[in-house]
This record gives C-alpha cells, structure tokens and sequence, in this order.
C-alpha cells in the first residue's frame, strides 16, 4: 500500500479508536479497496467491522436492501443509491459509522450524464442522514478508483474527528 493510503488508514484507525466506533464499508466501483486499505493497517480488527463489495445490482439489493426501484430510477451511480448503500452497511452490520462508494471507473462506461470519473460516496453514522457527494475524477481506472479511496478515507476521518476537541484532532 502506497504511503499516502497508509497514512490516511492509520489517522482514521485513530480517530475511531478515540470514539471506540466501528466501520463498515460498501463498495462498487472500488471493488474491496477501501476495506483492503483499512486492514493493511496493524490493529485494523479493533475498528474495522466488515466490508460489502456489491459491485452488481443484484448485490446491493441482496446484502444492503437498496431498493430495487432507487435503481431502476437512478441507476447504481446515484446519490440515491449510495445513500442506501451508506443505511445498508449499517443495519447489515454492527458499525457505528458507514461508507460507500458506487462509481464508473472506466474506461468505458460512462454517458454525457455520467462521464468517465463520475464517483458518488456516501458516508454517515447511525441516527443520521447519510451525507452524499459526487465527485468527478480524473484519470485511468486506477487513478479514479485510487481517488475515490482516497476521498472515502478522508470523509470518514472528517466524520470520526468532528465534535471532538481540538486536542483530539491535533493528535489524529
């Protein structure tokens, strides 16, 4: 794993070691890499709860329960669909906080609606609303698939870290 990955996976193991929470993923177009990134992190068991690769329709119905008609409506790579996919990992599991990730990588694929890049993350924790971001990346398959890693990572930090005390943040 490459440092940058590591870094990030380390500060989040540390955010959500302070609140004692839990992480579950669900990931599409990542295909497992955010979780891998995660457990090449020593110490990774004591945080990391489970990870869900539903990277075919079928999938995200079957293990999250998104919704047959949220797909048909606004396809896998939707802000309504991650956010299922976000409620999903965390009724599916026993995580404090969830992320999810559903994107086209290329490098096919992609429409004018949603180009090559096109990347929708979802993040939250239980007794909240998802948060929901699409971003549009640039680059290969491995570079849009390594940026939504990245991104991914860095929301779930954000998520862990906000409410504590700037002591609590300095040291993450």
């Amino acid at each position: 794993m490459d440092s940058d990955l590591a870094t990030l996976s380390t500060r989040l193991g540390a955010a959500l070691g302070v609140r004692g929470w839990l992480l579950a993923t669900a990931e599409s177009c990542t295909g497992g890499w955010i979780a891998e990134a995660i457990t090449a992190t020593a110490g990774s068991s004591a945080w990391f709860d489970r990870g869900f690769i539903t990277y075919s329709n079928a999938a995200k119905i079957d293990l999250l329960g998104v919704s047959p008609a949220t797909l048909a409506t606004h396809g896998a790579v939707s802000a309504p669909t991650v956010h299922e996919m976000v409620l999903g990992a965390l009724i599916h599991s026993r995580a404090h906080i969830a992320v999810a990730v559903s994107g086209i990588a290329g490098p096919g694929g992609g429409s004018a609606e949603k180009p090559v890049g096109t990347v929708c993350l979802g993040w939250g924790q239980h007794g909240e609303t998802p948060r929901v971001e699409t971003c549009h990346f640039v680059g290969d398959r491995e570079a849009v698939r390594r940026q939504s890693v990245v991104a991914a990572l860095t929301r779930l930090i954000e998520l862990a870290v906000r409410d504590q005390g700037s002591d609590v943040r300095d040291q993450i």
